[in-house]
């Protein structure tokens, strides 16, 4: 090429303009005399060195050359065929040196060019035009672009070829590929359709020209540019950013196939696109908006905006890429294009709405200052104008989260005015029910716009609140009280009031939010302790709410006013209202207050007395009686002094229907009757005590206000300077203990309450009854006791605390012990609440209880263990409200017997009770004792026993005790010293890590419960199992005594774990407390903690939760610290005897080890691994379990460990050398199924992302996964293929089904993903393990498999088999030949075949010599050879090519094998390798023959059948081509004539037939003599007796004399025929006498028969080849052997051929008589004649009377026909017989049917007819 260039320059180079003109001149002439036959190669030399004349600068020069370019394109212009020279044209173009005027003559012809190359020469030089495009001039860049899509399209629209690919890829200048990815954007976007090229969407005119050129193009045209750019830009595999554009116009084309093709690039190559990239992006929103409107760009380059599909396709783009929300001003002019656009659409509005959503979520602040406002306008219009269809919900939706974001993003939008609000709250009222969630979601945003508004906004607001929560939807009410919550802080009233409202509000969320902006949320406390909560004054909150409504201090002593809100609302207004008065009241320090604080007090207690209303609710009055309680306690002076005017309305309340606003009733009127003179107070009591001495029967309810009041009041009266009289107080305690002996259970325990209220004031003393002091106790307890055992149960708890108020300052030992032993009496309850009130009462016993009488009376209090939320929350925290106002001075002497008392009861009797009722009992009591009164100085020293105990009860079954043992716990912690503290430390880390001491022994009894009732199942009988005695009947019943101690070893390790769940308990409350003291413990109790957060019961969990969160700050950091000692310890347990051990252990490693990196878990991968396996096949279901999700975890770690892309390759290489090993020998070839399954599919994923860190383990992966073909498949398919042919089931086809199921299977996947990164190094530790395993491997599928992956692996190595082709064939052609299975064969001989192509040829010889020599072996080496050469020609037909002499003289025999499967084989390999049968015959002739003869001599009687069968072929094929093999093959089967036979022996018989018939010249020229001796062997074959031989040696015989046509034949042959006929004619007379002996007659006829039809067909063609001398030599003979074949004794196909030899005869005589002009011959075939009219004739016209087939008629009346022209050319002299033969014929004629032989029929008779007529002319 670079000659061709360098010659044409120098052809014009040093020549002077007078010398080129001359030449140029010459070669006008040249061109113009030129044919155009041989005008192209002229062109070739004259083209290049006419352009390069041009950069001559001599007119007369460029004049010559113009006029030799016009002679050219004339001459070429419409002849395409005529080429132009391509390759040279470019060359002298690309010149350096190049004018410009020689480059742009270049660009034309190159062009032109073009399109007369073949489609090669363009595909390889169109990459190479794109070299440097971009430094080219404008024109020639888009003619050359142009040409380069002609060609893509043209040669690539379907496949691009890798050659092709590389070149395109060399196109390493980035302005190159960018002008080209350019252009083809430009093309993909070009429509034809268009009617004018200015309205092409996306382009401008200049960009439509430059695609086309200057002719549109056709549609099928750009589909195959299109489609072909599609696939080189692929190829090209350039950078995503750069081709994105062009596949998302090619995804949104008008053609369907450019369509797919865009859309698969698209996921398959643009999926990383960064869709923030600037420059993408630009193009993108170029695409998008066009320059249309741009003045500055002129009207030809300005670019038309895409079509709405494209659109579309583009905003789901934008709607991706934060670059685009902030590409000011391209994203405005985009939003408002499709909101606005004139050619938009309902789709594009809704993709509008959405990018603007995400431009104002995504947008830098910058650009949203730019662009919110304008789109905020444009927002709002399209709400305005938005229509009722779907679209337009869409499209509004989008608007209103539009606007809420902006809301966020640029507040000071909208603070100024409340526009906005107003829209969008009147948006909530009009909009449909679907819409106004989005605008709800949009109105709360934009609450927080209008924070840090102007007061008059704000104010407007408050307005607009109040106003919309008034409204009937439900989403303007909740945006209401959410705007009231979010906007105002907890300070604002009216804020306050609206959710206030919203308390009471029908819906659940607005009422749920109201209350969280009241701070109200937990059934009315507040959801945050912090003391900086602010709540507003309670002045102006009063002020505001009456504001609202003044009525609300309005109220009767009757109450009877109407309540101006719902009671809800009135619940929450008191409940805020008492948050207001608590926190002012804490800020004043002071219960004086100022003016303003008491007024507002006064107004808070006319509001509760409002609320007190009649038709308000019980919670109602329940809150307000206690609020006024409350006030009370906080300001006792103002309350009783305001309340004791109004003590009637009090009593009023004292008969209310709810217990807790009459108790707060009483408690008010104690409260009030504290500021009331002593004789007022001692009325209000008489009067109580009167209404219910009367005899009138009063309700409940009363008679519970008045005890109550009762008890109040003389309380109070007890605690004034001047008492109750003596008497009067004897008769108040007379009254009461008459109650409690009297009436029912509920009154009694209000009446002992009352009196337990009146002794924390003042000690009872003793009752005078009959002058006699009597203790009250005394008097009460049988009723108490009977009160206490009853089943009241909250009677029970009042009585109890009431005793426990009784003794607070009662010194009398008889009264305290009677109590103690009536609280005692209280051990064996199973009610917790009970046993809660029992420890409050023993508390007040013990002394120093954290409450004083005052708190008790004047206090909304209930109990000590209300109070303390039943001993599980410190009570002084909960009373701290509440100031001592002075202490229990009792004498210490009694109540140190008092608690020796019960200190001897809780540690003697209860806590190490062999009940676990009382054990419970014991451990509430002492908690309560412990936690009421742990600051007096015997508990202190009692600590280290109470330690104990509680440490003890840590196991027990109950939860309740062992939870409060553990609370127990904490507080002792709390309450000792540090050596205390440190001990109680050890203590629990030993329980919890099972190393503590054992225990105090509990001594078991027969109805001791071991195990909770259904626990371990029931017993034989049917009954439960759970005390001891029980237990011990089973044992002995079961014949097994021992068995009890296994029950107790049981219950220990029960026992054990309730003491860790305790422990844990106890710990995670003191363990922020215990600080650095736990710390040396933490790498012992680390590794445990995390085990027992899985554990099986869920308890242990919870509690071992709360350890955990307490101790550590940090989990994920504790654990990344201990991982190594938490991973151990797990890895042990995996193994423990306890299956909850086993099972904890599973499920913690498999939350652990998540998200682990290599050297974190690399040295624990085996054993987890290992791990996983034994707990999938545990003994326990949920094991198992919890095996499968460890095992679910590793697989999600290893693979991710072992994947290349997402681990360092060293450390993937390490993972796999320790996982692999273990899932290979573990886990597949376990027995375990699902431990299989799991294993297979890991490893698959495995492959799938190790890539080449897999290679070192290859050949165990790969052997491993073979064998698993046939070891994992369904055992079911190997028991259908034993009994396949029972049912009727191929065998063949069953294989191919379990064959195909196999390659679905998750283990052939993973050996296609082996392929993959299989290298040369691999192949060293590869192919020896797959030729063991060729060797060794059992099962089908197996044994298939690793044939088809040898096969896949050599075709993926190629010729890197090479060193370990001899080893693999010499390995694989045995087993081709031993495999029993017809599938397995195929599959090792297509291994076979692939090893093959890369063989050496030596060994290639070897080896095709060995296949062709199977040949001649047994059916299964036959079989084998056959399936060998096909896999050698369908897999190696190069190789195979080279060796045709040896295989298609093979191939040729073996296809006339008798089998029919061998033989259907061999004839299918000849078809493939045989283009021409007799071109492939006469090209192997000699090999071919060769072969035969090898055969023929050969011992096998198959071998010499088929050469025999072999050469009857190739004389049918090459007929007379055969010599000069003819003699050799005649030769040789001449020799095998003679002798024994043996089956199939007619072959050779049909081979000398064959050769006679086809190549009888030759046979003739090579020897004359030889037909005589072929007629002589065969004629001896005739002889032999086997009828299927004689049969064929009868065959041969016609044809040997038919082929050669000696005369002498029929000398040599009528004889022996002759007798051969008599003597099968004798056999059928002599079958037919011996009719008796049938079955010997038979066997003897079937072994001598003589085939007649054969004898008669003999005689037929010796007659004609004989001398008619000959014959008639022969005549009595003749006629003789047709009579007797005419006889009736033979069949009608015997009759047949004679008539067949008749007509013959009857020819031989025609012509003979035409022929012969001798009388004496004349005269021999007359008498010859009348003897075929008087004797033969009549039998054949008595076969057609006999026989009734038509053919045989037919036959016989055409015979006759002939018979009679015949008869008639004899002289009249010998017309003898013609009339008796006349009339036969004629009575036969009228019988006839037939037509066609009633017409010869008639035809004989005319002719008889003639004969008559002409004898009686004659004279």
């Amino acid at each position: 090429m670079a000659e061709s260039t360098s010659s044409s320059s120098s052809a014009v180079a040093g020549k002077s303009d007078g010398e080129i003109e001359e030449m140029l001149d010459r070669m006008l002439t040249r061109l113009a005399l030129c044919d155009d036959s041989k005008l192209e190669p002229l062109l070739s030399k004259l083209l290049p060195i006419t352009i390069s004349s041009l950069s001559n600068n001599s007119s007369a020069v460029r004049k010559k050359v113009l006029e030799i370019l016009s002679h050219v394109n004339k001459r070429v212009k419409h002849q395409l065929e005529i080429g132009l020279p391509l390759a040279v044209l470019w060359n002298v173009y690309s010149e350096a040196n190049a004018a410009p005027m020689v480059r742009n003559f270049c660009i034309v012809y190159v062009e032109m060019a073009f399109d007369r190359v073949p489609k090669e020469e363009k595909e390889n030089l169109a990459p190479m035009l794109l070299m440097n495009v971009s430094k080219l001039p404008n024109q020639h860049q888009e003619i050359i672009l142009r040409i380069v899509t002609k060609v893509i399209g043209e040669c690539h629209s379907t496949r691009i070829d890798d050659e092709v690919v590389g070149k395109y890829k060399a196109v390493s200048n980035s302005q190159d590929r960018e002008l080209f990815v350019e252009f083809c954007l430009h093309t993909i976007l070009y429509q034809p359709s268009s009617q004018s090229r200015d309205s092409v969407p996306g382009l401008s005119i200049t960009q439509t020209n430059r695609v086309t050129g200057k002719h549109s193009l056709e549609r099928e045209t750009v589909l195959i540019r299109k489609l072909g750019i599609l696939n080189v830009v692929e190829a090209m595999e350039l950078v995503p950013e750069l081709v994105y554009p062009l596949y998302v116009a090619a995804s949104v084309d008008f053609q369907e196939p450019v369509v797919k093709r865009g859309e698969e690039l698209l996921r398959k190559k643009a999926y990383c696109t960064n869709l923030d990239d600037s420059n993408l992006v630009n193009i993108l929103f170029l695409l998008f908006n066009g320059t249309a409107g741009s003045p500055n760009v002129a009207p030809e380059s300005r670019v038309a905006p895409g079509n709405p599909a494209l659109k579309v396709k583009l905003m789901s783009i934008f709607c991706r890429s934060i670059t685009a929300a902030n590409s000011f001003p391209s994203t405005l002019q985009c939003i408002f294009g499709c909101i606005y656009g004139n050619d938009t659409t309902s789709r594009l509005k809704q993709f509008g709405m959405e990018f603007t959503v995400w431009v104002f979520k995504h947008s830098n602040i910058n650009q949203l200052k730019l662009m919110g406002p304008v789109i905020l306008t444009a927002l709002l219009k399209s709400l305005d104008s938005s229509n009722s269809d779907a679209t337009a919900k869409d499209t509004k939706t989008f608007a209103f989260q539009a606007i809420g974001l902006l809301a966020q993003r640029m507040p000071q939008l909208f603070r100024e005015k409340i526009d906005m609000a107003v829209r969008l709250f009147d948006a909530l009222k009009v909009e449909s029910e679907s819409l106004r969630f989005i605008i709800q979601e949009a109105n709360i945003s934009l609450s927080s716009a209008y924070k840090g508004a102007p007061t008059t906004i704000l104010k407007d607001l408050e307005t607009l609140l109040l106003k919309s929560y008034k409204e009937e939807q439900s989403e303007v009410r909740y945006c209401a009280v959410r705007w009231a919550t979010n906007l105002f802080n907890l300070q604002h009233c009216p804020s306050r009031f609206v959710c206030m409202l919203g308390a009471a509000d029908s819906r659940l969320d607005i009422r749920e939010m109201a209350l969280e902006g009241l701070l109200l949320k937990d059934d009315g406390r507040s959801t945050s302790q912090n003391s900086d909560v602010q709540y507003p004054r309670l002045g102006a909150m009063l002020d505001f709410i009456l504001g609202q409504q003044p009525k609300l201090l309005n109220s009767t002593e009757m109450r009877e006013q109407r309540l101006l809100f719902p009671s809800k609302t009135y619940v929450v207004v008191i409940k805020f209202l008492l948050k207001c008065f608590e926190t002012e009241l804490e800020q004043n320090k002071s219960t004086d207050g100022s003016s303003a604080f008491r007024s507002a007090v006064e107004n808070m207690c006319l509001l509760l007395e409002h609320a007190m209303a009649f038709e308000g609710s019980i919670e109602l009055h329940a809150n307000a009686s206690k609020a006024l309680v409350t006030i009370g306690s906080c300001i006792p002076e103002m309350i009783a002094s305001h309340y004791a005017k109004k003590i009637s309305w009090i009593k009023q309340l004292l008969n209310h229907m709810d217990m807790e606003t009459r108790e707060s009733a009483a408690r008010l009127l104690g409260v009030a009757s504290s500021t009331l003179p002593i004789d007022a107070s001692l009325a209000i009591i008489n009067e109580l005590i009167a209404s219910l001495s009367g005899t009138q029967k009063l309700r409940f309810e009363t008679q519970h206000g008045a005890l109550c009041a009762i008890g109040y009041v003389t309380a109070d009266c007890m605690s004034k300077m001047s008492s109750i009289p003596e008497a009067l107080f004897q008769h108040i305690l007379k009254f009461l203990v008459d109650i409690v002996n009297s009436e029912t259970a509920t009154l009694a325990s209000i009446a002992i309450q009352a009196l337990g209220h009146v002794a924390l004031q003042f000690p009872l003393p003793s009752l005078i009854t009959d002058s006699t002091p009597v203790d009250i106790l005394t008097l009460v307890r049988e009723k108490l006791s009977k009160l206490l055992s009853g089943d009241d149960i909250k009677a029970i708890q009042k009585t109890v605390i009431a005793i426990g108020h009784l003794c607070v300052k009662e010194t009398s030992a008889s009264r305290l012990n009677l109590a103690l032993d009536l609280i005692f009496s209280l051990c064996r309850s199973k009610v917790e609440d009970i046993l809660f009130a029992a420890g409050e009462a023993l508390s007040f016993l013990w002394g120093g209880v954290p409450v004083t009488a005052d708190v008790i009376l004047k206090t909304n209090y209930s109990s000590l263990s209300m109070t303390s939320n039943f001993l599980m929350e410190d009570v002084s925290l909960s009373l701290s409200k509440y100031s001592a106002n002075g202490t229990n001075a009792v004498d210490e002497d009694f109540h140190s017997t008092v608690r020796e008392v019960i200190t001897r009861k809780l540690f003697d009797d209860l806590l190490y009770s062999t009940r676990k009722e009382e054990r419970c009992a014991g451990t509430v009591w002492l908690l309560s004792i412990t936690m009421y009164c742990g600051c007096h100085s015997v508990t202190q020293k009692m600590l280290p026993e109470i330690q104990e105990a509680f440490s003890h009860l840590l196991g027990e079954q109950n939860e309740l005790t062992q939870e409060l043992a553990s609370q127990g716990m904490s507080i002792v912690y709390e309450l000792g010293d540090a050596s205390m503290k440190k001990n109680l430390v050890n203590a629990l880390v030993s329980t919890l890590t099972g190393t503590g001491k054992r225990k105090r022994a509990i001594k078991l009894v027969e109805d001791s419960e071991v195990f909770q009732e259904g626990s371990i199942g029931e017993g034989l009988n049917g009954g439960k199992l759970s005390t001891y005695k029980e237990l011990c009947n089973l044992a002995n019943e079961m014949g097994q005594p021992d068995l009890i101690y296994k029950f107790m070893d049981l219950a220990n390790h029960q026992a054990s774990l309730n003491s860790k769940r305790g422990a844990a308990f106890g710990f995670s409350k003191i363990a922020k407390q215990a600080g650095d003291v736990l710390k040396p413990h933490l790498r012992l109790l680390i590794p445990r903690l995390v085990r027992y957060q899985y554990d099986p019961d869920k308890n242990v969990q919870d509690a071992m939760s709360h350890i955990w969160k307490s101790l550590v700050e940090d989990s994920k950091k504790t654990i990344d610290e201990h991982f190594d000692i938490i991973i151990d310890d797990l890895l042990i347990q995996c193994t423990s005897r306890l299956w909850r051990s086993r099972e904890a252990s599973c499920l913690a490693l498999a939350d652990i080890i998540q998200g682990r990196k290599f050297d974190h878990v690399g040295k624990h991968l085996k054993k987890l691994w290992s791990a996983a396996f034994r707990a999938m096949d545990d003994i326990k279901e949920t094991v198992r379990n919890s095996g499968d999700r460890l095992c679910r975890a590793l697989t999600s770690l290893t693979i991710r460990l072992c994947d290349v892309s997402l681990t360092d390759i060293s450390y993937a290489s390490q993972a796999m050398d320790i996982v692999l090993p273990v899932l290979l020998g573990e886990g597949i070839l376990s027995k375990v199924d699902s431990i299989r399954k799991a294993s297979i599919a890991v490893v698959m994923k495995l492959a799938k992302g190790a890539g080449i860190a897999l290679r070192p383990h290859l050949s165990d992966l790969v052997c491993c996964m073979l064998e698993s073909l046939s070891s994992l498949e369904d055992q079911g398919l190997n028991y259908v293929e034993l009994h396949a042919a029972n049912v009727g089931i191929q065998t063949e086809k069953l294989e191919s089904l379990r064959i195909s199921i196999a390659k679905g299977s998750p283990m052939w996947e993973t050996l296609d993903l082996c392929l993959n990164v299989v290298d040369t190094e691999s192949l060293t530790h590869l192919v020896p393990r797959l030729a063991q395993l060729v060797r060794s491997g059992v099962g089908l599928n197996t044994r298939v498999g690793v044939a088809s992956f040898s096969s896949l692996l050599v075709q993926k190595v190629g010729e890197d088999i090479g060193p370990y082709t001899s080893m693999l064939l010499k390995l694989l052609f045995p087993v081709v030949k031993e495999e029993k299975s017809a599938a397995s064969k195929r599959a090792f001989a297509r291994a076979c075949a692939s090893v093959l192509k890369y063989a050496a040829p030596a060994q290639a010889q070897k080896l095709i010599e060995d296949t062709t020599a199977l040949h001649t072996s047994d059916r299964n080496a036959q079989i084998t050879c056959a399936i060998l050469l096909k896999s050698y020609s369908s897999m190696a037909s190069d190789v195979l090519s080279g060796y045709h002499e040896l295989i298609i003289p093979v191939i040729f025999v073996s296809r006339f094998e008798d089998d029919k499967h061998i033989s259907g084989l061999f004839e299918e390999l000849w078809e493939e390798n045989t283009s021409s049968e007799r071109v492939s015959l006469q090209l192997y002739l000699g090999e071919i023959v060769s072969l035969i003869c090898e055969g023929i001599a050969s011992s096998s009687w198959s071998s010499k059948k088929k050469s025999g069968q072999a050469i009857c072929k190739l004389c049918e094929v090459l007929g007379e081509a055969l010599p000069p093999y003819h003699f050799v093959l005649l030769h040789t089967v001449m020799k095998e004539i003679p002798g024994r036979l043996w089956e199939g022996k007619e072959a050779l018989l049909d081979a000398i037939s064959s050769l006679s018939k086809s190549n009888h010249k030759a046979i003739f020229k090579t020897n004359r003599g030889l037909p005589i001796s072929i007629l002589t062997l065969v004629s001896s074959a005739c002889s032999k007796k086997v009828k299927k031989y004689r049969e064929a040696a009868l065959s041969c015989l016609e044809q040997v004399v038919r082929a050669f046509a000696y005369p002498e034949f029929f000398i040599m042959t009528f004889p022996l025929l002759f007798e051969m006929w008599n003597s099968a004619a004798s056999n059928k007379s002599r079958k037919a006498t011996l009719v008796a002996d049938a079955g010997k007659t038979e066997d003897d006829s079937e072994e001598v028969s003589v085939p007649n039809e054969k004898i008669l067909d003999c005689v037929t063609s010796c007659i004609h080849v004989a001398h008619i001398k000959d014959v008639l030599e022969q005549q009595e003979n003749l006629i003789h052997l047709l009579i007797t074949s005419l006889s009736p004794a033979f069949p009608w196909t015997v009759k047949i051929s004679v008539f067949t030899t008749i007509k013959e005869l009857c020819s031989k005589l025609h012509s003979a008589l035409e022929d012969s002009k001798e009388a004496s011959i004349h005269d021999k075939i007359a008498s010859l004649v009348q003897k075929l009219c008087q004797s033969v004739s009549p039998q054949v016209v008595e076969c057609i009377s006999i026989v009734k087939i038509a053919q045989v008629h037919i036959a016989a009346s055409n015979c006759l026909l002939e018979i009679t022209k015949l008869y008639g050319k004899l002289p009249s002299l010998y017309w003898t017989a013609h009339e008796e033969l006349k009339n036969e014929l004629v009575g036969v004629h009228e019988i006839e049917k037939n037509g066609e032989a009633k017409s010869l029929l008639q035809k004989s008779i005319d002719i008889l007819q003639d004969l008559n007529t002409d004898h009686i002319q004659q004279p």
